[in-house]
């Protein structure tokens, strides 16, 4: 999700989007195993968790549709890696893992888990924790810092932590320092940073403080909900691409994010951004970087010079409306 200069936007600084969002879309409870209301399957599994799994917090037993939502360490592991992968390759600056963890302990949180471990374990020497940045960077400040005064300044609540769960801060912080000799000395600053957001309020931080996000990994519901919100600071759906990547295999499928639009077929009407996007996406993959670069330039020389398609044309003042095909002809003119 990138801005291009020129396109109407409903925020005031929609140039400080410029995200990949690496989003899981195998499981989560878009893997589509639910039972309708009423139904005898769903009556079956709501005996079984209440019967054999002793669940007590179904309200409404009787009247509840049945979901599962699977998140496995394999799937997790799959697309986190990628994303790490792609942060080194392309040299950006942070991963943020989005989950909604703090309720979701064993799926949602489980992902982030995995993700953490991941980082840790394959991506050491690339890669830093930001709670490892902020107990490096408390030792570099005051290189006669104990281990317990540097467990305090990263959990606050320290003093009031049980035995245990002070044993397990002070264990992080030596763990921690155990990096000084390949992270140490500002080192970590040049690294990529791993970290974790809440969901529900990176939704709100991407509006507030896009700044702060780069490569996101997140499961296929918090990947569908954060999407189309940065799509909607970029100039919406109609020019944000997309891709269904395998990188183990290497098999990978580039289309638009939005719908077929049955409504507008055959009128020469829509913005192609998002198609024309994707295939830039392709491009880059296959590793032909200049058809890419190409592409971007002919988007955005076009739309600097206001020749847009009516999506965009209703809120830009002064533009020239075209259809589909002459943006596309507007587009090769510029590249």
């Amino acid at each position: 999700m990138k801005y291009v200069a020129g396109v109407p936007s409903p925020v005031k600084h929609p140039e400080l989007v410029d995200m990949v969002i690496f989003r899981e879309n195998t499981e989560d409870i878009y893997a589509g195993i639910e039972w309708k209301s009423g139904s005898p399957e769903a009556a079956k599994i709501i005996a079984f968790i209440e019967k054999e799994m002793g669940v007590k917090k179904l309200r409404f037993p009787e009247t509840s549709g049945i979901g599962i939502k699977p998140v496995s360490e394999e799937g997790s592991k799959r697309l986190i890696r990628a994303a790490l992968k792609y942060c080194v390759e392309e040299k950006r600056t942070s991963l943020t893992l989005v989950h909604k963890g703090n309720i979701m302990k064993f799926t949602e949180g489980a992902f982030k888990t995995w993700g953490y471990q991941l980082a840790q374990q394959e991506f050491r020497n690339d890669s830093i924790t930001q709670r490892e940045s902020w107990i490096l960077g408390n030792l570099e400040s005051d290189p006669g810092i104990s281990v317990e005064a540097n467990a305090r300044l990263v959990e606050p609540g320290y003093d009031m932590m049980t035995d245990d769960q002070k044993s397990a801060v002070r264990k992080e912080v030596e763990e921690a320092l155990n990096l000084v000799p390949t992270h140490g000395g500002g080192k970590w600053k040049k690294m990529l940073m791993v970290k974790d957001s809440i969901a529900d309020i990176t939704l709100q931080q991407v509006l507030t403080r896009a700044d702060e996000f780069d490569v996101v990994a997140t499961m296929n519901l918090n990947g569908d909900y954060l999407s189309d919100a940065l799509a909607a600071q970029v100039g919406g759906i109609g020019i944000a691409p997309g891709a269904n990547i395998n990188y183990v295999t290497g098999h990978a499928i580039f289309e638009a994010t939005h719908g077929t639009a049955p409504k507008y077929a055959g009128l020469d009407k829509v913005n192609p951004g998002s198609v024309i996007l994707s295939g830039a996406m392709m491009f880059k993959y296959m590793g032909w970087h200049e058809v890419h670069d190409l592409i971007w330039k002919g988007l955005e020389s076009a739309i600097s010079q206001k020749k847009v398609t009516y999506d965009f044309h209703r809120l830009m003042e002064g533009a020239t409306m075209l259809k589909c095909s002459e943006f596309g002809s507007a587009i090769i003119a510029a590249m």
